[in-house]
């Protein structure tokens, strides 16, 4: 009897959604109604499998669109930024009702270092020129970093969801790069066109190469992955073909410039450096340029090469600061980030403020065609000066620390790792990780899910396989997930 009931329950919920649908369809000419299978699918799995809704998260990124004012200072991405909310709010509320959370995780120094930010980020808001848009600022970075890092560093102490998302995101990037291409190709593969065709999934060609890099080196690092089968084999090595034609004709130097340090570093492991020479030099690289700057820029100033869907003379024109309007405005987004920065070196403006405060601090003389007053034309184009002109020189120091610290970890994880399939994570991660952030000395995007993702995703990783599955003989999530 009690099947019976059932069964007529479901019969009469089908007619009622039938007969409402048929309703909104004739007499309000809307199909939206049709959505709500859909949603009330979602819902469930909020309730009964909130590991799932993350993984359908990694696959909806790169398809979300941003919609926003920018007269409020509030733009969101959908729907993956209102799913990210959703995992924020009930996963704090669990937190909050059991009052326990894997203590490796929590102690471990990524963690700490995130903590110091998000502190240093609380702090800075209270002391901002702009509160309520550094608190929403704040907020928005926390439903980026807890579903992403605390939440997925769990779901991920079973490897394949490691696998599943990292793949998840690459099914939805493809579909946004066939998009691309095809419109590039309607457009002539043109250069102008390289700059918007990725619309209304990227916002532009920069944070578009900034995902390619990320996923390509971890694409790449899958081609030597052990135990797979042939046809996922063929799948991995299509995927890293697709990933390679979209960054060319994505004409992101940037990207470009990211992939060949990340390269320098996979040398330098490969070679067996130590992690303390890898640092050394690259400290020389940066003293050199602050000690020689002027004469740099004299030799820069002299190249007049403009950007150019040739990709040879793209190139060329990466470091050409005398002419080319991108250069020239990154350059004088960074001279208006560091004028914020010397009037308030030690808090800032506030998190999430630059774009609406930078305008008065801008030269006449450094100026381009593309300069702008409005605040709608995007941040500081630097994840580290953006950082210093909105929460002062600690959050620069943060910052370098986060760097330095997922290296060391990952790097040493890596060498001490007495499996393949943890190694190759390991250093896929690490190297893609690097990747964004040479990047994000020319761009920046952690206030964006777009980039937010991946990038807190792989940190995540890094953690669980340096604690969970570096120290195994094999690579056994069964025993991960039991921890």
């Amino acid at each position: 009897m009690t099947e019976r009931i059932k069964i007529a329950w479901i019969y009469l919920l089908a007619a009622l959604f039938v007969a409402v649908s048929l309703y909104f369809v004739v007499e309000r000419n809307s199909y939206l109604i049709f959505a709500l299978p859909l949603v009330f699918g979602i819902l469930l799995l909020y309730v009964y499998s909130l590991d799932k809704v993350l993984l359908l998260i990694s696959f909806l990124v790169p398809l979300s669109i941003n919609i926003g004012d920018m007269d409020v200072g509030l733009t969101i991405s959908l729907p993956a930024e209102a799913m990210l909310f959703g995992i924020l709010v009930l996963f704090a509320g669990k937190l909050l009702y059991e009052g326990n959370y894997d203590r490796k995780i929590a102690k471990h120094p990524i963690s700490i270092a995130i903590y110091l930010m998000l502190a240093w980020m609380i702090i800075t808001s209270f002391t901002s020129e702009m509160p309520l848009v550094s608190v929403k600022y704040f907020i928005s970075r926390l439903w980026f970093i807890v579903p992403a890092y605390f939440f997925a560093a769990l779901v991920f102490k079973r490897s394949k969801n490691i696998h599943r998302f990292i793949w998840l995101y690459i099914a939805g990037l493809t579909i946004v790069i066939v998009y691309t291409l095809i419109h590039h190709a309607i457009n002539g593969f043109s250069g102008k066109a390289a700059h918007w065709v990725m619309k209304p999934f990227y916002n532009d060609h920069t944070a578009y190469g900034a995902a390619l890099a990320i996923y390509l080196i971890l694409a790449v690092s899958y081609l030597f992955y052990p135990g797979l089968k042939k046809w996922m084999r063929t799948v991995v090595f299509a995927s890293v073909i697709i990933l390679v034609v979209a960054i060319i004709f994505s004409l992101c130097r940037a990207a470009w410039v990211s992939i060949a340090v990340s390269f320098c570093v996979l040398i330098a492991v490969l070679l067996h450096l130590k992690f303390r020479w890898i640092v050394t030099i690259a400290a020389v690289f940066i003293l050199s340029f602050f000690a020689f700057q002027q004469q740099i820029l004299e030799t820069l100033e002299k190249n007049d090469q403009e950007s150019s869907a040739d990709l040879v003379e793209h190139i060329r024109s990466i470091s050409n600061i005398s002419s080319d309007a991108s250069n020239l405005e990154r350059i004088n987004r960074w001279q208006s980030a560091i004028r914020l920065f010397e009037e308030r070196p030690i808090v800032g403006w506030g998190p999430g403020t630059y774009q609406f405060v930078y305008a008065p601090y801008q030269l006449s003389k450094e100026k381009t065609i593309i300069s702008t007053n409005a605040g709608d034309g995007g941040n500081a184009h630097s994840e580290y000066i953006g950082s210093m002109a909105e929460m002062g020189f600690p959050a620069a120091i943060i910052l370098f620390i986060l760097v330095g610290v997922f290296i060391y970890k990952g790097l040493r994880a890596y060498n001490r790792a007495k499996n393949k399939e943890s190694k190759l994570l390991l250093l896929g991660t690490t190297l893609a990780l690097i990747s964004y952030f040479v990047h994000g000395f020319l761009n920046n995007f952690l206030d964006t899910d777009k980039l937010a993702i991946p990038v807190w995703s792989c940190m995540a990783i890094i953690t669980v396989v340096d604690i969970y599955f570096a120290d195994k003989q094999k690579f056994d999530s069964e025993e991960g997930s039991k921890e």
